[in-house]
């Protein structure tokens, strides 16, 4: 590993984001041809998942790079694909393409790929490097990552928490915790999940819209999941206002003819069936249907029963803390987590300042 290859792994990890959260059931992996011109170091192609999953990276970087292609180095986010389809796998293209080493960095766990990838290029004469900033392209790829090795969803918790550590009101009055930069962090990161979830409590009291409203990105919202046990979500909300606009889909235990149910339907709702235990859902094998619909990442964003409900059951993967300076006094709701009480399970990968406010991000360990 060079610091070469690192700079233009760097880039090539940057590239996939372009895509995240839009190539359905296939991760968003780029790709980058670099090959020398007068003995400097030149990108000339690179790909990244078209949207809705194809075409891959590869073909696409290999087509603009044409010949060029020829003696050069690809640089990949996520090895490449082994497995016959009606288009060759991506490994014997870059073998066809004459391209003279491949420079990966995250490993596919499905079971069609796993290594068969590395050997395929192996064979075909291409030198091979292994691992290069794996850790950093394995963050973008997590969801993907945990739905073909745990056969569900990854989970992100986000908590806005006053200084004193608080998320609301009892009352449920809202109230401002954070500034309008974490606002906007925030819908970016729903920008790039596939699905945003909350309790049917948050739906009630606040009427969310749970949409991506930054400029340029409003097409980008996630699917909108609501816990909804007894199917409490009022028919005029937004939610299920806006469901034939934004995908609104409602976990529930209720029968299939409840009489709530097919008012709902007619607001072009989904339904996800689920078991209910001590009045609460499922969520195992909630995250387990989600991911069989070929959908990879959950952004839990509403409500400290249901942030508390997925930490008890160790369903979370990363949590996303915003810490606002500003308390919330008199009859308040306590933060399921603070920076103060992160589980010993998780380690920090990230610590930045929105304004005034502070947001530290935590990863399984």
């Amino acid at each position: 590993m060079s610091a070469l290859d690192r700079r233009f792994m760097a880039a090539a990890i940057r590239l996939a984001r372009w895509h995240e959260g839009r190539t359905g059931s296939n991760p968003s992996v780029a790709t980058l041809i670099v090959r020398e011109i007068e003995g400097v170091p030149v990108i000339v192609g690179r790909g990244v998942t078209a949207l809705g999953g194809r075409p891959h990276a590869e073909p696409q970087a290999l087509a603009e790079a044409g010949e060029l292609a020829r003696g050069a180095t690809a640089y990949v986010t996520l090895e490449p694909c082994a497995h016959h389809g009606r288009t060759p796998p991506c490994a014997e293209t870059l073998v066809s393409a004459g391209v003279a080493r491949v420079v990966a960095a995250a490993t596919d766990p499905d079971e069609r790929v796993s290594g068969r990838g590395y050997a395929i290029l192996r064979a075909g004469g291409i030198e091979v490097i292994e691992s290069v900033l794996a850790r950093e392209a394995e963050h973008d790829l997590a969801g993907y990552l945990k739905r073909r090795t745990n056969n569900r969803a990854h989970v992100t918790l986000k908590l806005a928490v006053s200084a004193n550590g608080k998320i609301g009101r009892r009352d449920g009055r809202q109230v401002t915790i954070t500034g309008e930069v974490s606002r906007s962090q925030v819908h970016a990161l729903r920008a790039q999940s596939d699905v945003i979830l909350v309790g049917v409590g948050t739906a009630t009291n606040d009427d969310p819209d749970l949409t991506c409203r930054l400029p340029g990105l409003q097409d980008r919202s996630p699917v909108r999941l609501v816990l909804d046990t007894h199917l409490r979500l009022p028919v005029g909300s937004r939610l299920a206002v806006t469901a034939r606009n934004v995908p609104l889909w409602i976990a529930t235990a209720a029968d299939p003819d409840d009489p709530r149910r097919v008012k709902l339907a007619a607001t072009g709702a989904e339904f996800m069936a689920c078991d209910a235990h001590d009045g609460r859902l499922a969520l195992p094998e909630l995250l387990e249907d989600i991911a069989a619909r070929g959908l990879s990442t959950v952004f839990v964003e509403g409500g400290a029963e249901v942030a508390q409900a997925f930490l008890d059951e160790d369903l979370v993967d990363r949590i996303v803390l915003f810490t606002g300076e500003g308390a919330v006094e008199g009859e308040a709701v306590n933060a399921p987590v603070t920076r103060q009480t992160v589980p010993e399970t998780f380690r920090q990968v990230a610590s930045m300042r929105y304004g005034a406010d502070q947001m530290d991000e935590y990863e399984r360990a």
